[in-house]
């Protein structure tokens, strides 16, 4: 009789303990009050916006931007690099409180996170090496392009009015999981041109020498930047907004895009 009870109180605790970690995850609410530790989720090779400098640092103009809203709000911040495929899950799940990393507002994000107010802008555009016999869209057709996985420059291409991915070689787009790796494409001539972050691609051409490089000249598509939060998190969202809305009051959102955005 005394292992019966053993068992059952072993099982009692199991399920006790698998229901506290369901109702967690289904009931994560992050409030942003004094003291509260706000984890920000990242892709940390983002050039401009989070990246790690030569000594393995967090730098960037989100980095700066969200330690700025954490210090005003008086918050604990901690950056979390995650797989930029999962940003959405690792957000609902509770295991971060915001995706803060060049998030480009889209239509498909807006059914699965709620969006603070932009505060930057920015293009999406094909970029090839200098001496390619790329020029225009149309020499794109039976090349190979790549892109980065689960990024909105992907999900444009694969939903726009031109039906141009559909020339690319194969008519898809190669994906990777990171932009480092899809201008190491580039570099390599693996790939006869990218599609990418204009924000991401100019600082980046900047840094390896933007003679190398060559960005046709039409956009393909333009976005506004912001930040993802739960949906269940009201009250965060409008203390957020109204940092931000500070920010730009005073100059130093300004400031801190100044610094990092490459013309």
């Amino acid at each position: 009789m005394k292992k019966i009870m053993i068992s059952l109180l072993a099982v009692s605790f199991f399920m006790m303990a698998c229901g506290n970690s369901k109702k967690n995850a289904a009931e994560e609410i992050f409030l942003g009050e004094p003291g509260d530790t706000f984890v920000v989720g990242l892709d940390d090779t983002f050039v401009p916006m989070g990246f790690r400098d030569n000594a393995g640092n967090l730098v960037g103009l989100d980095i700066d931007l969200a330690t700025e809203v954490a210090k005003r709000l008086e918050l604990k911040i901690e950056f979390q690099p995650i797989d930029w495929a999962m940003k959405e899950t690792e957000l609902n799940s509770g295991n971060i409180d915001a995706i803060w990393n060049g998030y480009s507002i889209t239509e498909e994000r807006k059914e699965k996170v709620a969006f603070s107010t932009p505060y930057t802008s920015g293009g999406q555009i094909f970029v090839v090496l200098e001496d390619s016999p790329i020029k225009n869209w149309e020499d794109l057709k039976g090349k190979v392009v790549a892109g980065q996985q689960a990024s909105s420059t992907v999900s444009l291409l694969e939903t726009h009015e031109s039906g141009i991915m559909k020339t690319f070689a194969n008519g898809e787009i190669i994906q990777y999981p990171s932009y480092n790796d899809v201008f190491n494409d580039l570099d390599s001539k693996r790939s006869g041109a990218i599609a990418v972050s204009e924000l991401y691609a100019r600082y980046t051409m900047k840094q390896k020498g933007a003679e190398k490089y060559r960005i046709l000249d039409e956009r393909f598509a333009y976005e506004d930047t912001a930040v993802g939060v739960r949906k269940t998190d009201t009250q965060f969202s409008e203390k957020l907004n109204t940092t931000l809305a500070e920010m730009e009051k005073d100059g130093t959102l300004d400031e801190i895009k100044d610094k990092w955005i490459t013309e």
